[in-house]
Formats: C-alpha cells, sequence, structure tokens
C-alpha cells in the first residue's frame, strides 16, 4: 500500500527524522492561509499523487508571493497529474502540500528496502540526490552505496559512520546522518514497510538535514496490523478493478493489452501472460485466482476482466492441482449466466477433474473455445482477440 508523501513525512517526523514545516490542503484559499501560518517564503506547492516524477510533469510549484501560492493551488487541485509513471490517464490530485522552501546546499538520495536474494535490510545512498536513480545505477553505479544489515544484530553504528563518510558528512552532519538512519531503521519495521526512500535528502546552508520529499510503501500482506495505516489507504489513487479485486481475494493488475488472462497461481500466470506475448499478442491484466479458488471467486474475476472495454478475448488457464477443474468450469457457467460475455473465451483446464469440467463447459450449449495444450491455448486466444499486434 503506497502512501501520500505527507503521510509519509508524518511517520517521518514521528521517527525523529526532520522534515520541512508543511500543511496538506484541498482548497486555494486554504493553502494561502497555510503558506501565511508557515512565515516568509519561497513556498513549494506539491500536488498528493502516488507516483514519482512529480516536479518534471509539473506536479511541484516554487512560488514567492501568497497570489502565487493560491493560484499555483487551484491550478494543481482537481487535476489528473500525468507522469511517466501512471500512464495516459494520470491520477487525480485532491490535496496539495504546502512546505516552507529552504536554502539548499547538498542533495542525496536514501532508501531503506528489503534485499530478497541476501535476506536482508538494505540501505541504499547516493551523492546524487534529486535524480532519477535508475538512471545514476545505470551510468554511475559507483555513485551508490548500499549497507546490508544482518537482522539478529540490527543497524550497527558503523554502518551508519560508513554510508555518512560516503557522501562525503563529517562533524555534526554525520552525527544527525546517523541518528536519521536509525530513526528509518525503526521506522521500517515498526511499520511493516517495504519501502522508505528519501529523494531528496538535503543539506541546507545552515547544516541542517531534512527530507525534502518522501516515499513509504507498506507490505500489504501485514496491512491487518496497520490498522491506522490501513485507514490512510486513498482508493482514488488505485485502478478500481484492483481494489475491488482485494475485496475478493483476487490479484489483479490492470495492463494495457487486449487479451483478458484468468489464472490459477502467480507462476502460471506470468508464464501464461509470456506465451500471449510470444504468439504476438498483449496481455490485458495479470488476474490470479488463487490456488484453492471457489465458482463465487472465479464469477468475480470474469467481471473483473469484463469491465476492461479493452478486452477483446478471454483466456482462462487452469492447473487443477489443489482447485479442481469441475468447479472452476462451474464458475464460467455461472459466470456467463450473471454476466453478459460479448467477447470469445478459450478455456484450457488440466488436472484435477479436468476432464468433466471440460465435460461440463461442452454440455452447457455455450460458445467456448476449449484446448487442452498450452501454447495452442494461447494461439487461439490471440487469434480470437483479432491475431497477432
Amino acid at each position: 500500500m503506497n502512501l501520500h508523501e505527507y503521510q509519509a513525512k508524518a511517520l517521518l517526523r514521528e521517527a525523529g527524522v526532520p522534515v520541512p514545516p508543511g500543511q496538506v490542503v484541498d482548497d486555494p484559499q486554504q493553502a494561502r492561509q497555510a503558506a501565511q501560518a508557515l512565515g516568509e517564503g519561497p513556498w513549494v506547492i506539491k500536488a498528493q499523487a502516488h507516483t514519482g516524477g512529480r516536479g518534471k510533469a509539473g506536479g511541484v510549484r516554487v512560488v514567492h508571493t501568497l497570489d502565487e501560492v493560491e493560484r499555483a493551488a487551484d491550478e494543481l487541485l482537481g487535476m489528473r497529474l500525468v507522469t511517466a509513471q501512471t500512464g495516459p490517464a494520470g491520477l487525480p490530485v485532491d490535496q496539495v502540500l504546502v512546505e516552507q522552501g529552504c536554502a539548499i546546499d547538498r542533495e542525496f538520495y536514501l532508501s531503506v528496502l528489503l534485499d530478497r536474494d541476501r535476506a536482508r535490510i538494505a540501505f541504499m545512498a547516493s551523492d546524487a540526490g534529486g535524480m532519477n536513480i535508475e538512471e545514476v545505477a545505470a551510468e554511475q553505479p559507483e555513485r551508490i552505496l548500499t549497507t546490508l544489515v544482518e537482522p539478529a544484530a540490527g543497524l550497527q553504528p558503523f554502518q551508519a559512520r560508513r554510508l555518512g563518510f560516503g557522501l562525503g558528512l563529517s562533524g555534526d552532519a554525520l552525527k544527525a546522518f546517523g541518528r536519521l538512519l536509525f530513526g528509518l531503521y525503526r521506522l521500517y519495521l515498526e511499520k511493516d514497510a517495504s519501502l522508505i526512500e528519501i529523494n531528496p535528502l538535503v543539506l541546507t546552508k545552515s547544516g541542517e538535514l531534512l527530507a525534502l520529499d518522501a516515499k513509504i510503501n507498506i507490505d500489504d500482506n501485514a496491512l491487518y496490523r496497520q490498522g491506522e495505516l490501513q485507514a490512510l489507504r486513498d482508493l482514488r489513487q488505485e485502478d478500481p478493478r484492483e481494489a475491488q479485486a482485494a475485496e475478493h481475494g483476487l490479484n489483479y493488475i490492470a495492463l494495457d493489452g487486449t487479451i483478458g488472462c484468468m489464472v490459477n497461481g502467480a507462476g502460471l500466470a506470468m508464464a501464461t501472460m509470456d506465451l500471449v506475448k510470444l504468439e504476438g499478442g498483449e496481455p490485458a491484466n495479470f488476474l490470479d485466482v488463487g490456488g484453492g479458488t471457489t465458482a463465487e471467486r472465479v464469477t468475480e474475476a470474469f467481471k473483473l476482466i469484463l469491465s476492461d472495454p479493452k478486452v477483446k478475448a478471454v483466456l482462462v488457464n487452469i492447473f487443477g492441482g489443489i482447485v479442481r477443474c469441475d468447479l472452476i468450469a462451474e464458475g464460467i457457467l455461472a459466470a456467463a449466466r450473471a454476466i453478459d460475455i460479448e467477447v470469445p473465451v478459450v478455456v484450457r483446464l488440466q488436472g484435477t477433474k479436468a476432464e468433466e469440467g471440460l465435460a461440463l463447459l461442452a454440455a452447457s450449449g455455450l460458445d467456448f473455445i476449449t484446448e487442452e495444450d498450452f501454447t495452442q491455448a494461447a494461439r487461439k486466444a490471440v487469434a480470437a482477440a483479432g491475431g497477432a499486434t
């Protein structure tokens, strides 16, 4: 689950990480009042949306008068912010963060995340703050510093000092950086975060470290014990189909293609999407109905897939290990009775009760395309959607 910048900064502030003074508002007049309360300008008006690259997309404005504050807030509120990460539809801007500007001396990148390959929490830092860190990693990897934390020992002071020295910090700034790292480490563990990213972390001309921007992601699997954070979820920033899928225990991610995919198991779902691509088609979604799915869940999955107007064909690919294929077939038939399916549906069933499932579909009198071979099923789905792109 993603947090807005202002929500992330509230958590950082609680963890002892210094952030600029600011206030989130949803009205231009409130923005003016917030700027007045903060003191002298300049001020920074920042669109609140779950995406990076807001500055490049015009979602961050530096202003110097109260009239400019109000004007910038008026222009940002209600817009759909389109960045390289959002796609052409963009994301709605319902709030803006008004912050007091600061005199920046240096900018850094800092993040805390899980290194799954090494089973360690990793701190990544760079003196190339404010830049696209992916580009820095690709073009100047020597500027990326990494420290891995042993879970049994936790973050050690020497690791904090080593990162600080690597960034060229010394004196009071180095000590402040160490305190900041320990605050981030506690926050990462206590809030079940999957990512904490500060870009940029700045050293001001007065020698103060500030988290100028912040991104925090919370592990979805831990939300059951993070009730306060779960209440911060902004569904308007999410694809409504993905939110609906989560309510029914489905793993759904919308894509840009024309072939809807319904598969059980994440690995098989990825293989199905790969094979669709190999045959010249484009998947419209990733959808894992789970290993122990039910007829009701299959019905909801069909509703999700067909709610995408881009879908021209549906490929159902089920391997019956835990789940029985005849139950999947019943779910497909229930979906056909409950909703108007106007696109071709290719069904591949293999495994437990596969023959019974295919027999149910054949006896239904409905126009399903059945197939036992994986490659042939993908090929037929691509053909049904209009052929290879």
